[in-house]
């Protein structure tokens, strides 16, 4: 006979956290969390200490897993760094184009918390400077004259094709965005 254990409260505050605040935002209520992580509140004070501290949990823990995404797209791609580009572009694409999309949590995190000292926002910055390192070390490994700037440019194209996934259902984003993702990686070695 097996059993199966139900995981703590935490555990279940941090799955709730991540299953609501990407369907609903960041904004859902305290009440809403509790209830789908089928605790009290004293657990989400015990825990987290508050609301704050679990969404900046919930993106931490998001994180980790979406930079092993990444990750792992970027290996499935072989050694070729342009191939390894644009297999993440390829693989965002595809993800923005499922049906009800409802965007990028980080971009979304940011723009609906207002207070600039939200330990949220530490997260998100983080994430993405993870992210921008992961492209600027594919492009040196281009030899890209300029690879951070190229970064920039590729984690601003990866934003906007978030974006318009959610925003812009069965627009062009996708095949806009590869274009551009092209453009900025540029052209493969003649052989």
């Amino acid at each position: 006979m097996t059993t199966s254990t139900k995981p703590g409260p935490r555990e279940r505050l941090l799955l709730a956290a991540q299953e609501l605040t990407y369907s609903q935002g960041v904004g859902v209520g305290v009440d809403a969390l509790l209830k789908a992580a089928g605790v009290a509140r004293r657990s989400l004070y015990e825990h987290f200490g508050g609301k704050d501290g679990l969404i900046a949990e919930m993106l931490r823990r998001s994180t980790a897993e979406d930079e092993e995404r990444y990750r792992t797209t970027m290996a499935a791609a072989g050694e070729d760094p342009r191939a390894r580009l644009l297999a993440v572009v390829d693989r965002l694409g595809r993800t923005a184009s499922e049906p009800g999309f409802p965007g990028c949590r980080y971009l979304a995190a940011d723009l609906a918390l207002c207070d600039p000292e939200h330990p949220a926002h530490e997260v998100t910055r983080g994430y993405r400077r993870t992210v921008h390192r992961l492209f600027a070390d594919e492009f040196a490994a281009l030899g890209h004259e300029r690879p951070e700037f190229a970064a920039d440019q590729l984690l601003l194209v990866v934003d906007g094709l978030l974006a318009a996934g959610a925003t812009r259902p069965g627009s062009q984003a996708v095949a806009a965005s590869r274009e551009l993702a092209e453009h900025i990686i540029g052209s493969p070695p003649r052989g």
